[in-house]
């Protein structure tokens, strides 16, 4: 009795939290499969000309010096079955993440593939260099019994390869 009155205590809470609410649009049906790996950073931009003129201390510089963040790479079911690859640059800001760049990956469109995973080089989220690693598991023929896989490669200076994977 108490797991019932539990189980339709969830399902009134989820009913009426934002996530399920009237006018909010969940994620895409779409998007198939999503990682975020890798980390990248670079120098800031300075959005004032007046920057020159101010005095730095060692905490402003090192505060303000960087932008960071991580990739996500995305694939995006197309209405003909195939799946887009999308690469974004996700920055780490106060005030959450924020999308800094976002591309569709043209090698993989060329394919015409279709998507059947993607993974990280690392699942624990944690690498000790910028740049990204991952797999795509594609099929160009959706009747192919296995699936190629195709590695994404961002190296510390931003380079970004996309190549057959080699064993």
């Amino acid at each position: 009795m108490k797991r019932h009155l539990c189980a339709a205590l969830a399902v009134l809470l989820l009913a009426g939290s934002p996530a399920f609410g009237e006018g909010q649009s969940p994620v895409s049906e779409a998007i198939t499969f999503v990682v975020s790996t890798g980390f990248w950073e670079e120098p800031a931009e300075n959005d004032d000309d007046t920057s020159a003129a101010k005095p730095e201390t060692a905490e402003t510089v090192k505060s303000a010096a960087l932008r960071r963040g991580y990739y996500k790479l995305i694939a995006v079911r197309q209405p003909d079955g195939t799946a887009q690859i999308h690469l974004q640059q996700i920055e780490a800001t106060a005030g959450g993440p924020k999308i800094a760049s976002s591309t569709v990956l043209e090698e993989f469109s060329a394919l015409k593939p279709y998507v059947t995973d993607i993974r990280p080089e690392n699942s624990s989220g944690v690498t000790a260099q910028p740049g990204l690693f991952a797999t795509v598991y594609l099929k160009t023929d959706p009747k192919a019994a296995e699936p190629e896989s195709w590695t994404v490669l961002i190296d510390d200076l931003g380079e970004i390869r996309v190549e057959r994977a080699t064993n």
